[in-house]
C-alpha cells in the first residue's frame, strides 16, 4: 500500500537551510536550537496533515506522495521554487519614516515589522526612509527536510483537529452525526468557519455545521 492524495499522516520533521541553519521543526531538541537564548519553555507536538492540500510544501507533499504507507524516514532537498520561492526585488521597498512614526513604530535594521499585515525585515534607515524586504526569510534559500512518517492516521477526530489547526489555529470543541460536523466557537469564528465548508467537505467528506458557544450565548443575553 502506498500514500496517496488525501491520506492523513503523523511526521516528525526538522527543516533547515542547505548551509545547516535550523528553522522550523516540531523536535524538542531541534526547537531548542532554534529558541536558543530564549526564557519561554520550549513545546513539541505531533503534526498531523493531510497530503495534497497544501498543509505543508507542496515539494514535500509531492514528494510523499507515492511512498509506502509503512513508518520511515526521509531526507528531502529542495530547491528554492520548490520551497518558499524566489526572492522578488520588487517586494524590497522604501518607505518614509514619518509613515512608522504615525504607527508608533520606531524600526531599527535587522527587526521584524508589521506593516499594515505584511511583515518585513528593517534593511536600513537613513534619509528619513527605511528599506523593508517584504520576501519570505527563507525566500531564494535551498532548504533540507529530515521527516519521519510515523503512521497514516485514521480516526475522525485527530483528523478534524488537524484541519482546524491549520485553518483557524484553534482547538474547537466539535462532534460528528451522521456525516455532519459540528464545530462550536464564538461568534466571530462562527463566521468564519462558515466560510470554509467547501474545504471541510473537500478534504473531510462532511457537512459542517458552526454554532455559538454557550459562553457567547450567555454574553449576549
Amino acid at each position: 500500500m502506498k500514500l496517496n492524495k488525501k491520506d492523513f499522516i503523523e511526521i516528525e520533521f526538522t527543516g533547515k537551510v542547505k548551509e545547516g541553519e535550523i528553522f522550523d521543526s516540531n523536535i524538542k531538541k531541534d526547537l531548542e536550537k532554534i529558541h536558543q537564548g530564549h526564557d519561554h519553555p520550549v513545546e513539541s507536538k505531533p503534526f498531523i496533515f493531510c497530503l495534497g492540500e497544501h498543509m505543508f510544501l507542496d515539494g514535500l507533499d509531492n514528494f510523499l506522495i507515492g511512498k509506502p504507507n509503512e513508518p520511515d524516514t526521509y531526507e528531502i532537498e529542495l530547491g528554492p521554487e520548490k520551497a518558499f520561492g524566489k526572492r522578488n526585488p520588487a517586494l524590497v521597498q522604501m518607505i518614509p519614516m514619518r509613515i512608522f512614526r504615525e504607527h508608533g513604530t520606531n524600526p531599527i535594521p535587522g527587526t521584524l515589522l508589521n506593516f499594515d499585515g505584511r511583515i518585513g525585515k528593517a534593511l536600513t534607515v537613513s534619509g528619513g526612509r527605511v528599506m523593508v524586504d517584504f520576501n519570505n526569510p527563507l525566500a531564494g534559500k535551498t532548504v533540507i527536510y529530515r521527516i519521519n512518517v510515523k503512521r497514516k492516521v485514521e480516526d475522525i477526530n485527530e483528523k478534524i483537529k488537524a484541519v482546524n489547526e491549520f485553518l483557524f489555529k484553534r482547538d474547537f470543541k466539535f462532534e460528528v452525526k451522521e456525516k455532519k460536523l459540528i464545530i462550536e466557537a464564538d461568534k466571530q469564528f462562527t463566521k468564519i468557519i462558515e466560510l470554509f465548508k467547501d474545504k471541510f467537505k473537500e478534504i473531510l467528506g462532511l457537512d459542517v455545521d458552526a454554532i455559538e458557544t454557550e459562553e457567547a450565548d450567555k454574553e449576549q443575553k
